[in-house]
């Protein structure tokens, strides 16, 4: 008797049918209705999203600890928003790298991560048009960076930049350097 609860389906359909098509919504009427035509072959043109990207000079990354240390012993510039240190001689020619670094006096990870988060920004923004080739720049957060209003930190970048891009005046250029305000040489 248990049998009359059964039912039976079966399992090979009565006739083909057609493949389920749901109505275009309002906003999507320009869509073609029939079928496309595959993209084409081949590479294609790259598109970027930000014009800084296109003009000015590739930026790379410093990665390595012996490469801070480098950029550590050239010039230097100190803005309320961040220290910015500049040495050539381990960048390829044609391109300079950035580092970014916060030490533990600015706060916790979270405090850490953001000031380094803005600075890589800036920096995507800044030393494409700002930066010079065959030099490698370290950002280093300070306890203002987190906090600092986005306009004047990209005002302190591109002052740091502009100040370490002046040759040194009546010495090597390759001589470490203070540009601190008040700082008077050695």
């Amino acid at each position: 008797m248990e049998r009359a609860r059964e039912t039976y389906i079966p399992t090979v359909q009565p006739c083909p049918r057609s493949p389920a098509r749901f109505p275009r919504a309002h906003g999507h009427q320009g869509w073609p209705s029939g079928p496309v035509p595959p993209p084409r072959q081949g590479p294609q043109a790259a598109v970027s999203l930000t014009p800084s990207e296109k003009q000015g000079i590739p930026v790379g990354r410093l990665t390595v600890r012996r490469e801070f240390l480098h950029a550590a012993k050239g010039k230097k510039a100190v803005r309320p928003g961040l220290v910015l240190q500049a040495r050539s001689g381990l960048a390829p020619a044609d391109a300079c790298r950035a580092g970014f670094t916060a030490t533990k006096k600015i706060g916790g990870a979270v405090q850490r991560n953001r000031a380094k988060r803005r600075l890589r920004e800036a920096a995507r923004l800044l030393l494409p048009l700002y930066g010079q080739a065959g030099v490698d720049y370290v950002f280093i957060a300070r306890a203002t960076t987190g906090a600092r209003d986005w306009p004047h930190l990209l005002d302190d970048v591109k002052s740091a930049l502009l100040t370490l891009a002046r040759p040194a005046s009546g010495g090597r250029t390759d001589e470490p350097q203070d540009t601190r305000p008040g700082a008077h040489g050695r």
